[in-house]
């Protein structure tokens, strides 16, 4: 359906799933091999995928009757099969980096290395990006530590914290307010005005948390500020 007179979206249901995500992916990834003249940017969502396009190249009647055709080629191909890969993030828990881990015992009966061990051990889907700059909406965090956020929200998050905020998990890209619970930090940017690519991310990628240790933090802390660090990719 149209969005003003330069976008449209394309929903694919009404709920939070993989299999809907998965669906919005795949029709991003074929309208970017076919190349159609007039699109100007496409942005996924959870269930819905955002097309910008030039109203002087190409009309809204157009566009939607490609997007149809795309969708019949995009539907025939299997998208669960392929591999995935996952970015690694390092992140230092507790302590200083995550000052409300030791609370998160009472909240869930578990130790913090319990909630460590679980919140290292899955791999996130990142569903979108959006709130702040290079912020990722990640999928699959293990409802047994989930947490409600905070009653009076931080004024002020460092860049690189790691928090639960209910059923979510995300890493807070840049330094602003917010109500999640800190369990942990990561020296690892995702958002970099500077950089070539200012945002490490991108919807559809899986991320895992590393747990490191204070030294090893500030190790890759300090490469990152030399430039000669990359985050490490696996497959899964």
């Amino acid at each position: 359906y149209p969005v003003g007179d330069m976008a449209l979206s394309v929903d694919f249901g009404n709920v939070i799933s993989e299999e809907i995500n998965e669906k919005v992916m795949q029709l991003e990834h074929v309208l970017q091999e076919e190349k159609i003249p007039g699109i100007l940017e496409m942005l996924p969502s959870y269930r819905a995928l955002l097309v910008r396009y030039n109203p002087a190249e190409l009309s809204y009647a157009q566009l939607s009757e490609k997007i149809g055709k795309a969708q019949e080629r995009g539907g025939s191909q299997e998208t669960h099969s392929r591999r995935k890969a996952i970015r690694l993030i390092p992140c230092c828990y507790g302590g200083r980096y995550g000052e409300d881990l030791k609370g998160m015992e009472t909240l869930t009966g578990l130790s913090e290395q319990e909630i460590i061990a679980i919140h290292s051990g899955t791999d996130y889907k990142i569903y979108m990006l959006g709130f702040l700059p290079g912020f990722v909406y990640l999928g699959g965090m293990d409802e047994r530590i989930a947490a409600s956020r905070l009653d009076v929200p931080r004024v002020a998050i460092p860049a690189g914290s790691v928090g639960i905020g209910g059923k979510q998990t995300g890493v807070y890209p840049i330094a602003s307010p917010g109500g999640w619970r800190l369990i942990g930090s990561t020296p690892v940017r995702f958002y970099d005005p500077a950089a070539k690519k200012p945002i490490l991310c991108s919807a559809g990628e899986y991320i895992r948390f590393v747990p490191v240790s204070e030294s090893e933090y500030e190790k890759i802390a300090a490469d990152i500020a030399a430039g000669t660090y990359r985050t490490e990719i696996a497959e899964s």
